[in-house]
């Protein structure tokens, strides 16, 4: 596929998510930006949200990774099954009935106001090196097919590409990402779909070909059992539970469009859906991998050195045409859907936990003139940070960063379910440092776990860890200078 139909290509998607940001945007206040005016579909959220839920990291690097891991990554999912089921029944019930717009005002109400800026903190933090090391990697894959052909900086390819995203969501808001984002998620399945159906045709198979040719595959085990290993079933499940909690029922970026449904039970039914079609998606990503690894040993073609190149090496340079169109879709569903969504709940967040909007006596203008600044200050931020990441030049380093990032939802969660299950007063003051030394503790931690307990390695699992550090540390804390404790 040449360079120039993969650009048209990009080029009529982003057309059409212009058009549609045009549409919503009309006459869009802040309460539409926050909340898109508390009147959106459950199941136009939900649908956007499996686009929402993943990243261009994730469409290419799962199948990629199912050699080497095989179908363990279902033993998180199934914990996230469980996970949802909390965020409907505790969460949600929570913010609905105190009526937040930014979910970290909870942690404000219930410890005081550091609570609420160093859960706020916390968030921007990882949403913004995750979101940008996430558009680095798609990035980098595109670059590499489509700009490098053509002598294009990679800074100029990923200014335009944040640009672009900017135009769409600066006015709309929450209002204009839920239906761009069910236009992304279905293109994002379609992407996935017409991939499997490549690789079913270059192989001749019909759909129960493939189907079998996945289930007596070596690569599709998903229980794994020892207990020393990172993918045993208890770590990779219990983790899976709470990941779901953390990243999601604690995550301003994924709770604010749920807080747009226009009641209660639609946001549950919204959530309980989505948690179906997951599964599904991510059994259909797994078995891509497995169809993906078992072209490249038939027809004998190289495994690239990186997993995360095998899937864009494949569909890009040996599977035609159908293929490179339904992966160059796919993947940029999968990037932008995620990206934008972080942008908009990056404002969200500082407007109203930094600067107070809510409470501000500023006039509706000034608040509008306000977050266009903090919009595009973020998105400025995301391409310096992208930038960055360039430089490094280091897969390893990107890696790291990822991993670094997800260690923030550790404090999160501690402070939530110390505020949820306890009715002791904290010190609001101790708050902000033991969050920022529990992560620290837990990275020494995950380092030395082999030497100090027999060949044990961590998983997600240490998430829980740091949540118990953190919450531990606080409640044993003496409870001088503490904040009133409202109803929770």
């Amino acid at each position: 596929m040449s360079p120039g139909l993969i650009l048209l290509c990009i080029g009529c998607y982003f057309g059409v998510l212009l058009t549609i940001a045009w549409h919503t945007a009309r006459g869009s206040t802040s309460r539409g930006y926050y909340l898109g005016n508390k009147n959106s579909p459950w199941y136009a959220v939900a649908f956007g949200y499996i686009g929402d839920s993943l990243s261009g990291v994730t469409f290419i690097s799962v199948p990629g990774q199912v050699a080497g891991s095989k179908f363990s990554y279902l033993q998180v999912v199934l914990g996230y099954l469980v996970g949802y089921a909390i965020i409907a029944s505790v969460l949600l019930p929570l913010y609905y009935r105190l009526n937040l717009t930014s979910i970290y005002s909870y942690l404000g109400s219930r410890f005081g106001p550091r609570a609420q800026k160093t859960g706020a903190f916390f968030f921007l933090i990882s949403r913004t090196t995750g979101a940008a090391a996430r558009l680095y990697l798609a990035g980098s894959v595109l670059q590499s097919f489509i700009f490098d052909v053509w002598g294009v900086p990679f800074a100029v390819t990923i200014s335009l590409s944040i640009l672009l995203m900017l135009a769409y969501t600066l006015r709309g808001g929450i209002k204009t990402l839920v239906w761009t984002d069910t236009f992304q998620s279905t293109f994002l399945l379609l992407g996935l779909g017409l991939s499997i159906v490549a690789i079913a045709r270059s192989l001749g198979l019909d759909l129960w070909g493939v189907v079998n040719l996945v289930r007596t595959s070596e690569m599709s085990q998903i229980f794994f059992w020892d207990w020393k290993e990172k993918t045993y079933f208890w770590k990779q499940f219990l983790s899976g539970i709470f990941l779901a909690v953390a990243m999601n029922g604690l995550d301003q970026n994924m709770m604010q469009k749920n807080l747009s449904c226009r009641t209660l039970g639609e946001a549950k039914t919204n959530l309980y859906a989505f948690s179906i079609v997951m599964v599904l998606v991510n059994v259909a990503f797994l078995s891509l991998g497995v169809l993906l690894h078992h072209f490249a040993l038939s027809k004998g073609i190289a495994m690239p050195a990186r997993t995360d190149a095998l899937f864009p090496t494949l569909a890009l340079q040996h599977l035609g045409m159908l293929a490179s169109v339904a992966f160059i879709f796919g993947l940029t569903a999968a990037t932008f859907s995620s990206a934008d969504s972080v942008l908009t709940t990056l404002t969200t967040s500082f407007c109203l936990d930094f600067l107070k909007q809510d409470t501000s006596p500023a006039t509706e203008a000034e608040k509008t003139r306000n977050r266009y600044f903090v919009h595009a200050g973020f998105s400025f931020v995301l391409l310096i940070f992208i930038l960055a990441f360039r430089a490094l030049g280091s897969d390893a380093v990107i890696n790291a960063i990822l991993r670094l990032a997800g260690y923030t939802y550790g404090p999160l969660l501690g402070l939530f379910t110390l505020g949820l299950t306890t009715q002791r007063p904290i010190r609001d003051r101790l708050i902000p440092w033991v969050c920022c030394a529990s992560p620290l503790a837990c990275l020494v931690l995950e380092d030395r776990a082999p030497v100090w307990f027999g060949g044990y390695r961590f998983g997600f699992e240490l998430l829980l860890v740091n949540a118990f550090i953190t919450a531990f540390v606080l409640w044993s804390a003496p409870s001088r200078d503490t904040a009133p404790i409202s109803p929770s």
